[in-house]
């Protein structure tokens, strides 16, 4: 038995929502470990939601960051610096798509809302690396999360998959640029799960129910086994790993029929 200790160590978690996305639950597995947490809200709207989460850990940060504004990227990092001095980890829980491209034919896709999905779900973890990395002094952790739906077809998931293989490039090419800096760049790819961003996917229902009917597992994942996964990663026990794309979904990921 090896418990997680993450006393003393800093880091950053993206993409919080509400308590019930998984972002959320990656930051309580951080926090209960030991690590002290900054996490970041994107606009007015979901400020005093996440002000509210932060204020159950311990030293908590707040920040605002649109993951499309490279000057809030930068403003984020900077404060860092100032606040934590150094970071042990950074986690990409963001993803985005416009609603009527989560709808209807993959084909009809426009190009603004193709440029949107990937600029937030894929490119968005470029910039949030290059600046953590001048912070990981001494090594460090970045995790993302992906989906199935990068190598298969899922319908009504349509350019959400295509922005999640474009993220799931970046992990690899990432951790190759990185590897030399004692950096590891790995992502999550979780099961069906159901969040509040996967309310907006067309068919989500009959992805969960296939998902748990077809799984060896025979049933769905939770998002602490996801959180459990994460914690595993942004940790030294997962010191070896990178460049990792690890299925977290009761081992739905191997089935063809």
């Amino acid at each position: 038995m090896f418990p997680i200790d993450l006393s003393g160590k800093k880091g950053i978690v993206f993409g919080v929502a509400n308590d019930r996305s998984i972002a959320w639950g990656i930051t309580e597995a951080l926090s209960q470990a030991g690590a002290r947490i900054a996490l970041t809200y994107q606009g007015d709207r979901l400020k005093e939601r996440v002000e509210g989460l932060a204020a159950t850990m311990e030293s908590a940060l707040t920040l605002p960051c649109d993951a499309t504004d490279d000057e809030q990227i930068a403003e984020v990092f900077q404060t860092l610096k100032t606040e934590f001095g150094d970071i042990s980890f950074v986690v990409h829980s963001i993803a985005f798509a416009n609603r009527e491209d989560l709808e209807g034919r993959f084909v009809d896709t426009g190009r603004e809302g193709f440029r949107i999905a990937l600029e937030v779900s894929a490119y968005s973890l470029l910039p949030l690396v290059r600046h953590a990395a001048p912070l990981m002094t001494n090594g460090g952790s970045v995790l993302a999360m992906t989906f199935d739906a990068s190598q298969k077809v899922y319908p009504g998931y349509n350019v959400m998959g295509t922005a999640k293989a474009a993220l799931e490039h970046s992990v690899r090419q990432l951790a190759y640029e990185f590897g030399e800096q004692n950096i590891r760049v790995n992502a999550i790819s979780a099961g069906p799960l159901q969040t509040l961003a996967a309310r907006g996917i067309s068919g989500f229902r009959d992805m969960h129910h296939a998902a748990a009917e077809k799984a060896p597992l025979k049933r769905n994942i939770t998002v602490t086994e996801v959180a459990q996964t994460a914690l595993f990663l942004c940790s030294g026990l997962s010191s070896g790993i990178t460049g990792a794309i690890i299925p977290v979904d009761a081992g739905y990921h191997i089935m063809a029929v």
